[in-house]
């Protein structure tokens, strides 16, 4: 699916004399469907002189044990031409494609149901989405703020614009 924009990153760093720089200036490599890595960490540590592309590691649903993930993802407006089953099929090929099978422990209440052993600090940026949980959910419009605690859940567009939202996922202990 396009955003409907161009995706830019900018990502500092220092020179071999530790001065500042722009050591990455564009679009984000990691992609898998609606979903784009801004960058990706792992451990507390930041190493502002190496020009790798943490955006451009393979696409994770989680983060690596004690790291981060930064992204885009939009979440496209229901399509009533595909049936629950097709969609299923789909969301299940999707998950597995990110090696996340196993962070779907209940999809019960909707195919795209999920669990992460993170924190999460999701915002939308446009459109309207509903966050769904095992037994709550909640309608979202653009500005609003989730953090979300390692529980399960799935996002839902029943509207008729893409929902554009910005995460960080940190890996954590979640109780």
């Amino acid at each position: 699916m396009d955003f409907g924009f161009e995706l830019r990153r900018i990502i500092t760093g220092h020179n071999d004399k530790g001065r500042s720089i722009v050591t990455l200036d564009g679009p984000p490599g990691g992609q898998i469907g609606n979903l784009r890595d801004i960058w990706n960490s792992v451990g507390p540590d930041v190493d502002s002189v190496s020009t790798e592309d943490r955006g451009a590691m393979p696409v994770t649903l989680s983060p690596e044990p004690g790291g981060h993930k930064f992204r885009w993802f939009l979440v496209p407006p229901v399509d009533p031409s595909i049936s629950e089953e097709e969609y299923a099929k789909i969301v299940k090929a999707r998950f597995a494609k990110m090696g996340a099978e196993h962070e779907q422990p209940d999809t019960s209440r909707h195919p795209a149901m999920h669990k992460t052993e993170t924190i999460d600090y999701i915002i939308l940026l446009s459109g309207e989405v509903t966050l769904l949980l095992d037994e709550d959910e909640r309608h979202l419009k653009p500005y609003d703020v989730v953090v979300q605690r390692g529980t399960n859940h799935a996002w839902v567009n029943k509207g008729t614009e893409p929902a554009l939202l910005c995460a960080i996922l940190i890996d954590a202990d979640v109780r």
